[in-house]
């Protein structure tokens, strides 16, 4: 049975700031029958990649349990000096400013075909990093997966050269 994922959405106006009309999953997830549409829906999309890599901090919500789902591994990317050990980082330039990424060395392998999942896609730019970071370890980006899709602020164009999908999309 379809579900309307969009009604899950609830929409906060002046949040975190004034102007800023943040999309809150929260009801999604607090809803076993909405979250589990969702993940099977993420999980159809991405059955023939080799991994799901997900970014801090709510792709790690749809990305581990999409890789559960499949049977297959499921790989954080953080922000710098989140993750132990050795690590590759991927500096990137943000709106105002920089920010670094990291995994850890040995996750992704080259060769290997990549899911990214993640909740919301806005301006597409740390998913941008991320597929760098995947094509740069000697991997292919074969999917792109979003909950949701914010498409006034046309993050697909930074993506445009990718298999992009959302399962929501709001203008």
């Amino acid at each position: 049975m379809k579900i309307n994922l969009e009604k899950y959405i609830r929409t906060v106006e002046d949040f975190p700031k004034k102007g800023i009309s943040f999309k809150d999953i929260s009801p999604l997830l607090a809803d076993g029958k909405a979250l589990n549409y969702a993940i099977v829906e993420m999980a159809s999309l991405a059955k023939d990649v080799d991994i799901i890599v997900g970014p801090d901090a709510r792709g790690f919500l749809f990305g581990t349990p999409t890789a559960a789902f499949l049977s297959k591994p499921f790989v954080m990317v953080r922000k710098a000096g989140k993750l132990p050990g050795e690590v590759e980082e991927f500096a990137y330039e943000l709106e105002y400013g920089s920010a670094i990424l990291e995994v850890q060395v040995g996750m992704i392998k080259p060769g290997q075909k990549v899911a990214i999942v993640d909740d919301v896609l806005a301006t597409g730019g740390t998913v941008k990093a991320i597929t760098k970071m995947i094509e740069r370890a000697g991997a292919t980006v074969s999917k792109i997966i979003f909950l949701i899709e914010l498409e006034k602020l046309q993050g697909r164009k930074n993506l445009q050269n990718y298999d992009v999908t959302s399962l929501i999309k709001i203008s």
